[in-house]
């Protein structure tokens, strides 16, 4: 079960410089619990953009430099040979940016999209889910309160 977990806007905005363009806690917490113990593929800029590895999970960092090396990583050229690393991985994710999330659309089982109710100024998008190949099963709404700024919706969803 590849499964793909992304925040986006209501127009498909990842990030902008990257870094995300809102901070939401408990959007932060799924994340973790649904990631922690499993294999987490990212590009090199998504890696990048940790202050350090995310604890309790085996990041698989997709690039083209054949050089890259950083501590934290398991370093792989291609979506393919990320996905024959976490082999063992009942359910390895799928964590960005932009580009891996689209090389992913075409290996995913599934969806974890939190969707911010919001426009953003953004540079990186998550690609278009196309409903003749997904199914949505399942909606949990969160609103707008005092530790988050906009309101949001987890989303699941399923390959045809």
């Amino acid at each position: 079960m590849i499964t793909i977990i992304a925040a986006a806007g209501q127009h498909n905005e990842l990030g902008k410089d990257n870094d995300l363009v809102w901070h939401l806690p408990d959007d932060f917490k799924r994340f973790k619990q649904l990631t922690t113990g499993h294999y987490i593929i990212m590009g090199r800029k998504t890696f990048e953009s940790f202050p350090k590895p995310l604890p309790n999970r085996t990041h698989l960092v997709i690039t083209r430099n054949k050089d890259y090396k950083k501590q934290g990583a398991v370093v792989v050229h291609s979506i393919d040979e990320a996905l024959l690393k976490a082999a063992s991985d009942p359910q390895p994710f799928i964590i960005g940016g932009g580009e891996i999330y689209t090389m992913g659309m075409e290996v995913a089982d599934k969806i974890e999209l939190t969707r911010v109710h919001g426009t953003f100024e953004a540079d990186t998008f998550f690609p278009e889910i196309d409903k003749s190949q997904w199914d949505l099963i399942a909606e949990v709404s969160h609103p707008k309160d005092e530790k988050h700024t906009y309101s949001f919706t987890y989303e699941t969803w399923v390959r045809k």
